[in-house]
């Protein structure tokens, strides 16, 4: 009897319905029910082609959340990685460092200058 086993078992992932896991299966719900209730709210108030472009665009995030997975991290994973490093914990750099080798070969009455002072 044979049994594949995965080299990495991080990559496997539970099959729930038709190859998908149980977040890409509920996006995909979320996704074309939104493309839906745009058709079914927009079919006679604009165009065909205005309610099919609205209607990839409203399922357009939701189809995203799903499927897309950047360095082993799903997408609502990535976002929130983004704003925490990006919005949150901004850090300001003020460019000045510590120069020990030049404090180390100063005399004692100069070592209290900064680094950048010559």
């Amino acid at each position: 009897m044979d049994v594949k086993i995965n080299r990495e078992i991080r990559q496997y992932t539970e099959s729930v319905f038709m190859g998908l896991d149980i977040r890409q299966l509920l996006c995909s719900a979320a996704s074309v029910s939104s493309a839906a209730a745009a058709y079914f709210l927009l079919r006679g108030k604009l165009g065909a082609e205005a309610v099919s472009w609205i209607c990839i665009i409203s399922a357009l995030p939701f189809a995203a959340l799903g499927f897309i997975s950047y360095n082993g991290m799903s997408a609502g994973k990535l976002l929130l990685a983004w704003l925490r490093s990006g919005a949150v914990r901004k850090i300001r750099l003020n460019g000045a460092g510590d120069c020990v080798y030049r404090k180390l070969f100063r005399p004692e009455d100069k070592r209290r200058k900064r680094c950048s002072d010559h």
